[in-house]
């Protein structure tokens, strides 16, 4: 497999855009869990700001990297598609926490049922397969919680939403560190060369 350098080099000149883009989403991840008191209409306005300024940065690497990196594109839709969420979340705050909750439900649901009926089926295959079908019925009632109770699982889900931005932040401002490493080393060999 081989690996295009120049394309790597050319990325790794937007360093910053990812560790901008990974403590953003640790400090929303940090208010999801230590401010809750702000209610969940604030903690939707705050993700809302956070998918806009992330999406912003994704097309602007998009666009920066588009003569070097031939899948700049798809960081321009990933980036679009931050955009269109964050102004929905902000321009119904309270439809798109619902939404939110309903799709968890949903999923939930789905989830649960698959994991049952994969129990049912594997119950002469396999030892244990009871567990699963308790993991299933687990993900059916949590749905059904979701649906009856709604403003719970609207924070919890922002509790989610706040464990996910944690992580992927983290790992943004990593790939950030790395990338500003290779930019370094590309600058310190261009010297050289032309020393």
């Amino acid at each position: 497999m081989r690996i295009d350098v120049s394309g790597t080099v050319a990325v790794a000149r937007w360093w910053w855009t990812f560790i901008l883009r990974g403590l953003l989403a640790v400090a929303f991840g940090a208010l999801a869990f230590f401010a809750p008191a702000f209610g969940l209409a604030v903690l939707v306005g705050l993700f809302a700001a956070w998918m806009l300024v992330d999406g912003a940065a994704g097309v602007f690497t998009a666009l920066r990297t588009r003569g070097a990196d031939r899948s700049w594109w798809l960081e321009g839709i990933e980036g679009l598609a931050g955009i269109a969420v964050g102004i929905v979340a902000l321009a119904l705050p309270l439809f798109a926490a619902e939404v939110l909750v309903i799709l968890v439900a949903a999923w939930a649901f789905v989830t649960g049922v698959v994991e049952i009926w994969t129990a049912i089926r594997m119950r002469e295959q396999i030892h244990g397969e009871f567990w699963l079908g308790l993991a299933g019925a687990a993900s059916v009632l949590f749905a059904v919680i979701l649906v009856l109770y709604p403003a719970a699982g609207a924070l919890s889900l922002v509790w989610l939403i706040g464990s996910f931005a944690l992580v992927f932040g983290a790992f943004l401002v990593i790939l950030g560190w790395r990338l500003r490493t290779i930019d370094r080393l590309a600058r310190t060999d261009a010297l050289r060369d032309y020393a």
